[in-house]
């Protein structure tokens, strides 16, 4: 259709998810990303320590715990007392692996508070050390400290990838790129050209250290693809200077500590199975052991009876390698078989096939069992790499699941991808938002678009807050298009409606955002133009549910316009509510500044006058904290959802999703304005103090009824309306500010045990957070030492909930230094 076109816009999981009625594959299910989020220690190792009370003497102490760059430690010989247990930073603790001490002639003392329980120390030391598992030295000293182990793969790694496609020999890779444990690698010798580079995860059975080849037994040799653009002369010179430069460019080898284990196979030459190319995963075909190498390694062809074949498609396997089944498996699962090319006939019978060849079947012993025990479904979404073009990721939908496998339709590649079968445990798969995590583009679906000057629309912003160029475009078409059903002259015809920014926004809608908003749009059809603006300004909005709670038709006021549906998305629900909208251009600026009052914020904000200089209502004056005294403190108060009949909001539950960082605009904006935009907030009492981080609990709890509360906001909206000449904005000198009390502790914070912690975060704002450190055991040491990074990553919190909870964490931390510290 000439009408129609693709577009990709920025895309965004949850509202797909919501869109499509899909739930995410749970996180769980992917474990080779688990495995690369691990920081390198683990509970149970062990390390050597300062002794705090000497610290010119060290102590064995054992890991109880993780928490980033944290862990919690106690001293060998507590044994299950955890009174004495202690948090310390990898970067600034004296830590170090066992065997340190000896090594650099430092003494290992018994603490203090366990000297009775330890008579003989080197009888001890022998006990507890036998068969110990040290922290990993590398992760404790050195330009490595407190780094994430997958870090140290950085650009320009060496590796040893071997051959897959014809032989076991090895070859040098250099790391290109390492996105997540995802790695490009481009064989030594190609470093200009990229046409033979690879994508493979970093736990691949088939990738190792630099060395493993010596050591198995495996010659070093380019692959026969490439040995043709060098001399062997050249070859030679190659690895000779990797041999030199070893040092510097190795990988530690605890890196690969979790590899798959390679198991001991019993297939022999000659035997035939059903195969899935892994370089064109779409089929299920039959197949022949080709060669076996060792005990480890075989190596499968798939089958091809045609005379004039060209090259034959072979790879090499191991006891653990996914898309090899014995024979019947596809009919046993219902399954369809492909027929090898040249095969008589389309029906495709392995009795007859196996007679015709003079060959035996795999026996069932020789193949892994298989688990069903994985946690997928169908309809379940993830992202997934293209076999096709391993540069790109793509949406992925599971369409069919047979023992541990998965078929998988990919969504927006740029070409399209027959459905793939892809094995449940394979690294080629990865949970919902892994891409946008890990700062890499994931595919978008595509969507069409349907002609603009076909039909009557603004196009709804729920996916992304549209330019004033598209709305402008869109409300354009609609008076050219004057023959269609809505009648747009007159009467009817509502005039440009202008957002001013500079005026003040009030509790509910962001400063920021509203500066990016287009500065005006319209002209057009009244209910068209005005559902835009009220669903932009949602979409500005710190909690868009909120405002449209605000907005929402009072169904015992007098009606007199339109009821338009409009909807709004926070914190992974959907809420719709009906509103009221004019439908004729005489009530559009009363509508327009009644709405603005609604919201409490300046009558003029958006309108159909354009505010230049300085507005008539002064609201310049107003800043968030003055507002907040003026209209007396009403944040205080929860105001719930109504009980079930009352109200014609409705909410969506969204699915359980996942884990994800979220992008932050709002807090950039102020750089992104012009300078003629000036903020009138006051340092310290950022826009979205009051609004966006009401507390975290559930909307849904049922605090006051509609009724009560729509009467208690139109009796403080009588008595505070700008138009009211005695209540104009107080001054600035009417104005008292206030500042937050000095904390005064009743005891020591490094003393303070976890219950103390929670006791002490319940009774601030941040409360909600207070099981996040029971569960992670955050005692007053601890407490210490968390800043806004560490909080960010470990405790999985949105940059407003961790400002405010690093707000008081800094409190404590200056009560501390000015009553304890000395």
């Amino acid at each position: 259709d000439a009408g129609s076109s693709v577009e990709e816009t920025e895309f965004n999981w949850d509202e797909y998810l919501e869109d499509t009625g899909a739930t995410a594959a749970p996180h769980g299910s992917f474990k080779h990303v688990d495995t690369s989020l691990q920081n390198g220690f683990a509970p149970g190792m062990k390390l050597e320590v300062a002794v705090k009370s000497d610290q010119n003497t060290y102590w064995v102490a054992t890991i109880i715990t993780t928490c980033g760059q944290l862990l919690l430690l106690r001293y060998d010989g507590y044994g299950e007392d955890r009174k004495a247990d202690f948090w310390c930073d990898i970067l600034t603790a004296d830590l170090h692996p066992i065997g340190w001490c000896q090594q650099n002639k430092k003494v290992l003392k018994v603490p203090e508070g366990i000297k009775d329980k330890i008579p003989d120390q080197e009888e001890f030391l022998q006990q507890v050390l036998k068969g110990a598992c040290s922290a990993p030295a590398n992760l404790l000293e050195g330009l490595h400290r407190g780094k994430n182990p997958l870090d140290l793969i950085a650009p320009g790694s060496r590796l040893e990838l071997q051959n897959i496609r014809d032989s076991l020999e090895a070859w040098i890779v250099n790391v290109v790129e390492n996105v997540g444990g995802r790695l490009k690698l481009r064989y030594e010798g190609l470093e200009d050209s990229d046409k033979f580079d690879q994508w493979l995860f970093y736990l691949d059975p088939f990738l190792h250290q630099v060395g493993w080849a010596a050591q198995h037994g495996y010659s070093l040799q380019p692959p026969l693809a490439i040995r043709s653009l060098r001399s062997e002369a050249d070859w030679q010179e190659i690895l000779q200077k990797v041999k030199e430069e070893e040092e510097e460019s190795s990988v530690p080898t605890d890196l690969f500590k979790d590899k798959p284990v390679i198991g001991v196979h019993s297939f022999s030459e000659g035997m035939k199975l059903e195969a899935v190319d892994p370089m064109a995963p779409f089929v299920i075909s039959p197949a022949t052991v080709l060669k076996v190498y060792n005990d480890k390694y075989f190596l499968i062809e798939i089958d091809d009876l045609r005379p004039e074949r060209g090259s034959s498609q072979h790879y090499v396997c191991h006891l653990n390698s996914a898309g090899i089944f014995p024979v019947q498996w596809s009919l046993k699962n219902g399954l369809h078989l492909s027929p090898p090319p040249g095969y008589p006939g389309q029906d495709f019978d392995w009795a007859d096939y196996l007679k015709q060849c003079g060959a035996e079947a795999a026996p069932q012993s020789c193949f892994p069992s298989l688990t069903s025990d994985h946690g997928f479904k169908e309809n379940m979404k993830l992202e997934a790499v293209n076999p096709v073009d391993p540069e790109e990721v793509c949406i992925a939908t599971v369409t069919k699941l047979k023992d541990s496998y998965l078929w998988l339709q990919l969504e927006g590649s740029k070409k399209p991808v027959p459905e793939c079968i892809v094995s449940v445990e394979s690294m080629n798969i990865f949970p919902v938002g892994w891409c946008e995590t890990n700062g890499y583009q994931l595919r978008p679906p595509r969507k069409a678009i349907v002609n603009k000057q076909k039909k009557i629309a603004v196009v709804q912003p729920e996916k992304q807050i549209l330019s004033s160029r598209t709305v402008h475009d869109g409300l354009k078409n609609q008076e050219l298009n004057s023959s269609d059903a809505v009648v747009i002259n007159g009467k009817y015809c509502c005039p440009k409606i202008y957002f001013n920014h500079r005026c003040f926004s009030g509790p509910y809608l962001n400063k920021g955002r509203i500066a990016e908003l287009p500065q005006s749009v319209g002209p057009g059809n009244c209910v068209l133009v005005l559902k835009e603006v009220l669903t932009l300004l949602i979409n500005a909005a710190y909690k868009p549910s909120r405002v449209l709670r605000e907005l929402q038709l009072d169904e015992e006021a007098a009606w007199h316009g339109h009821g338009e549906t409009l909807k709004a998305k926070y914190k992974g629900k959907s809420y719709r509510a009906t509103v009221e909208v004019v439908r004729t251009a005489d009530r559009v600026a009363d509508f327009c500044r009644k709405t603005c009052i609604k919201l409490e914020c300046c009558p003029n904000l958006f309108g159909p006058q354009m505010v230049l200089d300085k507005c008539s209502e002064n609201c310049s004056v107003l800043t968030k904290t003055k507002y907040t005294h003026y209209y007396g403190k009403r944040k205080n108060k929860r105001i719930g959802r109504p009980p079930g009949g009352h109200s014609n909001l409705e909410v969506a539950m969204k699915k359980p999703n996942k884990r994800r960082k979220r992008r932050k605009h709002f807090f950039v904006h102020k750089k992104k304005r012009s300078s003629t935009s000036v903020d009138n907030t006051p340092a310290g009492s950022p826009q979205g103090s009051g609004a966006e981080e009401e507390d975290d609990q559930d909307e849904s709890e049922v605090s006051h009824s509609l009724a009560q509360d729509r009467d208690k906001r139109k009796r403080k909206l009588r008595t505070f309306s700008f138009s009211d000449d005695e209540n104009k904005p107080p001054s600035p000198k009417d104005i008292k500010m206030e500042v937050a009390e000095k904390l005064q502790l009743d005891s020591n914070p490094l003393e303070w045990s976890v219950a103390d912690v929670v006791r002490f975060l319940k009774s601030t704002d941040c409360a909600p957070l207070a099981r996040i450190f029971l569960d992670q055991e955050i005692d007053g040491q601890a407490l210490l030492l968390l800043t806004l990074p560490t909080v960010q990553e470990c405790m999985d919190l949105k940059l407003g909930p961790a400002i405010k909870l690093c707000h008081h964490i800094e409190r404590v931390k200056l009560a501390f230094y000015q009553q304890f510290a000395n």
